[in-house]
């Protein structure tokens, strides 16, 4: 085989090197977008939990609090909005990326019916399940978007921040949807055992979150999450809701509720920054790190390009024939001119053409474990949609299905998913 002018390899692997720099650069404005919605995310948080409270007390209590949790979404909403325009603008140099936008017009869609909510909210024309479940749902979008991105993640060392981010946040919304639930029952005088059965499996679905964020998390927000002891009374008062019937409950059980899983959500909060800075962080080095290597290749391949003046042009490399490989022959002299062009070319196309197989060996086991969640939320969603119902209503439904038919949770999703793509269905 002759290669004419090894300049051109030279040139296309140049050019990997730089678009995995401009990959890495593309995730940095991701890991933004990311901060920004766990930013929204916790203030929609606050402003469902402040919400709850006026309605469970028939708008006695935190009445005046509804305008400041509004004003903090409505900041939090616009610096969202800022990054959601970055990311449109990107949208030509992200030909993969159909479903990271059709997300974000979902989450977008949603936030655009929060006025006409508080307008709702605020006459008393809105059941406190049904304001609540519409916060939820905005929030639910939000975490979808957040998944996305984590999809999209050509990077093993961010693709892992960024899941150990998304887990740990959709743990944390459902310790969000926990407290919502308790100060209701609470200010209601008891949990129905509908609600008792609920709260046990807010808390089962939190673990498991929180046990797939120790297995991407680094060792610091690792740690920091095990030191995070949760309130003994708020473990009581969770045991009392879980067994009491109704009638048996403390007066003034819903505040108190409230106030302690306040103060566990927002020391997770403290946790999911330290996420967020983390993975600026990791955005940030390996995008100087790539910047390094871009220069260190260049430099390799610099003394193999022929001089302008020289006698290098238009020489040939040649490779010995099967015959001669299978021999052990390898690569075979070029007439005497630079036969250690041939060599150092092939020695730098297979380290990067290693490099890549091991980061794709990488991702492809991280996706797998991404795989099962999205396959779940997926079936939810077909659920949801065809249905009518709420997301913890959908994922019940597939639990009792999976336990009649013996069956892993995401078998039965895998399943419907099979089904609606041979109908036609949308997910």
């Amino acid at each position: 085989m002759t290669v004419a002018d090894p300049s051109t390899t030279i040139r296309f692997l140049m050019a990997s090197r730089q678009c995995e720099l401009n990959s890495l650069r593309g995730l940095l404005q991701s890991g933004e977008l990311v901060g920004r919605i766990s930013q929204l995310v916790h203030m929609l948080q606050r402003e469902r939990g402040t919400t709850n409270l006026f309605l469970c007390s028939g708008g006695r209590l935190c009445a005046d609090e509804l305008s400041l949790r509004e004003q903090d979404v409505t900041q939090a909403q616009a610096q969202f909005m800022a990054q959601v325009g970055v990311l449109e603008q990107r949208a030509a140099s992200l030909p993969q990326a159909s479903r990271l936008f059709s997300r974000t017009a979902s989450v977008l869609y949603s936030l655009g019916l929060l006025p006409g909510l508080r307008q709702q909210i605020r006459q008393h024309n809105l059941p406190q399940p049904d304001a609540m479940a519409a916060f939820s749902e905005a929030i639910r979008h939000l975490l979808t978007l957040v998944f996305e991105v984590s999809d999209t993640a050509a990077e093993p060392v961010i693709a892992r921040a960024l899941i150990a981010m998304f887990s740990f946040m959709q743990g944390k919304e459902l310790a969000g949807q926990e407290r919502a639930l308790g100060a209701a029952a609470f200010a209601a005088g008891g949990f129905s055992p509908t609600e008792q059965q609920t709260l046990l499996d807010l808390i089962e679905r939190q673990e498991r979150c929180f046990d797939t964020f120790v297995s991407f998390a680094d060792d610091d927000n690792r740690a920091a999450w095990q030191a995070l002891v949760t309130d003994r009374e708020f473990e009581r008062l969770r045991r009392l809701a879980c067994t009491r019937l109704p009638g048996n409950m403390p007066p003034d059980g819903s505040l108190h509720w409230f106030a302690l899983a306040t103060t566990r959500i927002d020391a997770m909060k403290q946790i999911e920054d330290n996420l967020e800075q983390a993975l600026m962080r990791l955005c940030r080095e390996r995008i100087a790190a790539a910047e390094q290597a871009c220069l260190d290749q260049q430099a390799d391949v610099s003394g193999l390009l022929p001089t302008p003046d020289g006698d290098d042009h238009g020489y040939s490399v040649f490779i010995a024939a099967p015959d001669m490989a299978e021999a052990g022959a390898g690569w075979l002299d070029s007439d005497g001119v630079r036969p250690q062009l041939g060599r150092s070319l092939l020695s730098l196309v297979q380290q990067q053409a290693r490099r890549l197989q091991s980061l794709d060996n990488e991702l492809a086991e991280m996706r797998a474990t991404l795989s099962e969640r999205k396959q779940i939320d997926r079936a939810k969603g077909l659920l949801m949609q065809h249905r009518g119902l709420s997301e913890e209503e959908a994922y019940n439904t597939l639990r009792r299905m999976a336990m009649n038919q013996n069956k892993k949770l995401v078998e039965i999703a895998a399943a419907m998913l099979a089904v609606a793509d041979v109908l036609g269905d949308p997910d």
